[in-house]
């Protein structure tokens, strides 16, 4: 008989290498497009039925109005953080600071001319929200029942003015403040896993909504939602070729269609998963093959994929006012202006959270017009249609600004980009390793250290002093 050897009980067996956390996103995204299809159709063929679905979207746009509160303090408090602990880096971070400022600036005021300029959502005639009104007219106890079970949402102007008072006093604190400042990043971890969890229903608040709005004007709403996102795609790669080119032809002699091109794999991976956040690793080791020295890369693109939000920017402002034409309520130019100025404070620091760019809209319509959040359920339903525009703008803004920002400090070398964007020196995959700020696939710090992963950087079961030998 064979001898079979035994095991030694005392030699340690290998450690399984850590799975990967699988993203279950797009399952989300495909539930969407098939509700929005399915009411669409249902508001074509059976408009009756169609519009008694609007307690669906009613309810769902009443979830996402109760986060809004919690978002937004969140998000400018942490945010305020952030803007400081980047103003120390040197000229690098403020350069950075004042750049994206600008960029996401004027791409909001783009979208405020492009939706003034092309009108979308007129002739749809919602109905405007109103508060003190029952929330789904006409329907059942059981209904009404279970939309009063939801919570009303917080002011927005109040929260915002506190959490900045907060954000502010908790950076003079110091040292002090840091325990704060982690407590309150591992709450937005929950105000996000929340938020995210709602999203979840999307596909039946998207189903009811359109399905109600369909039902009522036809034809006319599947018009106006195919124009809306057909004016964001061209608005979006105008922006990117015009405004982006130009600068970037201007200031390093580079050309756009070679820096997309050389993008163009982590261009597909945006596509497939509607979100700039799945290539930040594989960006940061780009820039740097690029010739861009890794202490501008290491604090231009972390930064930026907060703060230079170019594409979220266009939509924020586009979708506004495409609710106020389809309720036909105009906002006149002070009320846009004002708008303008909340996006460009709100929109800071929700960067790839599934949900955070819809309660930052809500945010918006419901501080200077609370009237126009009964429109939110029909963004709600082409909201998807538009994230990869969205994520494929704000990831070019930021590789432009990672090149723009390393010339303009003197750490670019224009030679090397030139030669790998001619593809001359072929980029190595294997300098991807190393780049991930963890290695999860959690959209958040925050979230990361919420679910208990051991290597997050926000993990507190990790002492500091190990933090800091990493």
């Amino acid at each position: 008989m064979a001898h079979v050897p035994v095991a030694d009980s005392t030699t340690p067996a290998p450690s399984a290498p850590p799975q990967k956390k699988k993203d279950r996103t797009h399952w989300l995204y495909i539930a969407v497009i098939a509700s929005v299809v399915l009411g669409a159709a249902v508001g074509l063929l059976f408009p009756e039925v169609g519009k008694s679905l609007k307690p669906l979207g009613d309810g769902f746009v009443s979830l996402i109005k109760m986060m809004i509160g919690p978002v937004i303090f969140c998000t400018i408090v942490l945010g305020v953080g952030s803007i400081a602990k980047a103003a120390t880096v040197g000229k690098v971070g403020g350069l950075a600071l004042g750049y994206f400022i600008a960029m996401s600036t004027f791409a909001l005021a783009i979208g405020l001319v492009v939706g003034n300029f092309v009108h979308p959502g007129e002739g749809l005639a919602l109905q405007p929200y109103d508060p003190n009104a029952p929330k789904a007219g006409g329907a059942s106890g059981t209904v009404q029942f279970l939309l009063d079970i939801i919570p009303g949402s917080m002011p927005v102007l109040p929260t915002l003015f506190v959490a900045l008072l907060v954000g502010f006093a908790l950076q003079q604190m110091g040292p002090a403040g840091a325990p704060l400042l982690r407590g309150l990043t591992l709450i937005q971890g929950v105000v996000f896993r929340v938020l995210m969890m709602i999203m979840w229903i999307a596909p039946i608040g998207a189903f009811g909504a359109i399905a109600a709005v369909v039902g009522s004007t036809g034809w006319s709403a599947i018009g106006a939602m195919l124009l809306l996102m057909g004016a964001f795609y061209l608005t979006c790669l105008v922006f990117i070729v015009v405004v982006l080119g130009t600068l970037l032809k201007v200031v390093t002699g580079l050309s756009i269609f070679a820096l997309m091109k050389y993008l163009a794999r982590e261009y597909l991976l945006i596509f497939a998963t509607s979100s700039s956040e799945s290539a930040l690793p594989r960006l940061i080791a780009k820039m740097e093959h690029a010739g861009v020295d890794k202490s501008v890369v290491g604090v231009t693109v972390p930064t930026g994929y907060s703060f230079n939000l170019d594409g979220t920017a266009i939509y924020l402002t586009m979708a506004a006012l495409f609710v106020s034409n389809a309720m036909g309520i105009d906002m006149n130019l002070s009320e846009q202006i004002g708008l303008l100025l909340f996006m460009i404070i709100a929109s800071k620091g929700a960067a790839g959270v599934t949900g955070a760019g819809l309660a930052t809209l809500a945010a918006g319509l419901q501080a200077h017009r609370p009237e126009l959040l009964g429109g939110m359920g029909v963004i709600v339903g082409i909201d998807k249609f538009m994230s990869e525009a969205r994520a494929l703008t704000n990831f070019t803004g930021n590789a432009v600004a990672t090149l723009l920002i390393g010339r303009w400090v003197g750490e670019f070398d224009a030679d090397r980009a030139r030669s790998v964007l001619s593809g001359e020196l072929a980029f190595d995959e294997a300098m991807v390793t190393g780049h991930g700020l963890d290695p999860v696939e959690s959209p958040t710090a925050a979230e990361q250290a919420f679910e208990g992963h051991p290597r997050s950087s926000l993990h507190t079961s990790v002492p500091d002093e190990a933090l800091r030998r990493r």
